[in-house]
């Protein structure tokens, strides 16, 4: 068993979309590249092309943008914009929009 993986998007994504009841404006892909499925962690590479939609998040998230800007806004919070290099953590319960304004790219570990 390899101890130690690399993250990186390699090989076919799985390609994905908002909920349509989620959508409030473009028409954003999702491409996620998964490095490890295991025991509720899941690590890996997601990217999306630009737009908006609702957010709700039951799992705890890490993430650090790579490439683009996007746009976060809590329900009962100011925007957080995000460039490449911004690393922050999403608890369970966060409610909001995420935007993406240009092309995001985020490694990314969540855990159930």
């Amino acid at each position: 068993m390899t101890l130690i993986l690399p993250v990186a998007a390699t090989g076919a994504p799985e390609l994905s979309r908002p909920d349509p009841s989620r959508l409030i404006a473009g028409e954003p892909e999702h491409r996620t590249w998964l490095t490890e499925e295991a025991d509720g962690l899941y690590a890996g590479v997601w990217e999306s092309t630009p737009g908006t939609w609702r957010v709700v998040y039951d799992e705890w998230e890490y993430f650090r943008l790579t490439d683009g800007v996007s746009v976060i806004t809590p329900d009962d919070g100011a925007p957080v914009t995000l460039r490449a290099g911004d690393a922050w953590v999403i608890r369970p319960g966060f409610t909001g929009t995420w935007e993406v304004v240009e092309t995001t790219r985020k490694d990314f570990v969540i855990r159930l």
